[in-house]
Parts: C-alpha cells; sequence; structure tokens
C-alpha cells in the first residue's frame, strides 16, 4: 500500500486527536461546513468509493452517509453527529483496511463513472482520494486558525 497513504492519514488523524468537540462544530465565517463535516467527508468519501458504501458496506453506520456526502452541511443535520473519538475510531479502522486492501483490487476497473475526472481502476480513484484527504485537512487546518483567533 501507498506510503503516501499513511503518512496523510497520520496527518489527519494527528489533526483530528488534538481537537475539541466545540471547536469542531464552530462554523467559521466564509466556510460552508465545520471541521467535524470535513472528518466524516474524508470518512465516507474512502468508504463510499473503495468499499460500496452505504450500500455494500457495514464499515460505518449508515447515517454517516446523510451527514457527509457530497452536498450535506450540518445546518441540516436533523441528527447528533457522531463524537469525534467515534471518527476517529472508524479512520483507525478505515486506514487498516485500506491497507489491506491488494494490487490485485486496486488493478480492477471501476464499476461505476464519476462525473469528473478520468478514473478507470480502484488505483486511480485511490490516488484522487489522497489529493482528497489532503485538500479537507488542508482547509480544516485554515478553519482552526480562523475559530481561534475570533
Amino acid at each position: 500500500m501507498s506510503k503516501q497513504f499513511n503518512v496523510t492519514r497520520g496527518a489527519f488523524l494527528a489533526f483530528v486527536k488534538e481537537l475539541d468537540e466545540k471547536t469542531a462544530d464552530i462554523q467559521a465565517a466564509y466556510f460552508n461546513n465545520t471541521i467535524r463535516w470535513h472528518i466524516g467527508h474524508v470518512l465516507a468519501a474512502y468508504e463510499g468509493l473503495l468499499f460500496g458504501y452505504p450500500d455494500h458496506s457495514s464499515n460505518i453506520p449508515a447515517d454517516y452517509n446523510s451527514l457527509f456526502a457530497t452536498g450535506t452541511k450540518p445546518a441540516d443535520w436533523n441528527t447528533e453527529p457522531p463524537k469525534l473519538a467515534d471518527l476517529t475510531k472508524h479512520l483507525e479502522e478505515q486506514q487498516n483496511r485500506i491497507n489491506d486492501l491488494t494490487d490485485d483490487f486496486l488493478a480492477k476497473e471501476l464499476p461505476f463513472e464519476l462525473p469528473f475526472g478520468n478514473f478507470k481502476t480502484y488505483d486511480d480513484i485511490f490516488e484522487f482520494l489522497l489529493q482528497h484527504e489532503n485538500e479537507h485537512l488542508g482547509k480544516m487546518k485554515a478553519m482552526k486558525q480562523v475559530v481561534s483567533e475570533s
């Protein structure tokens, strides 16, 4: 498995473990979502694109899809979101599952198409997800800085 994935996920988890519940839920000016949403979104994106969540994967709770899928936002939540400890646990478990993926799996052609990019294999999607996770980590760091200074 990709060393870069473990570096990326390690940095992501280190950031999440430093957060407190209150900071995770502050929606800073100029940002569409909260830090908690970004954490759950990264988790749900990997789970959906690599493991078929929510239809073909029960590795994370089914209601995470309605909370963290693309296009969702905390302002629309009508249930209590998961605690940071729960999200952290799921991210760590997911990291183990991803590390167990084989080269044969990653070489498989995708059984679906996305409305963006030119993704043909699971490896293509995996490379995109690495970039996606880093992008969200950067945004969360900026959000935390804005929240801490206000």
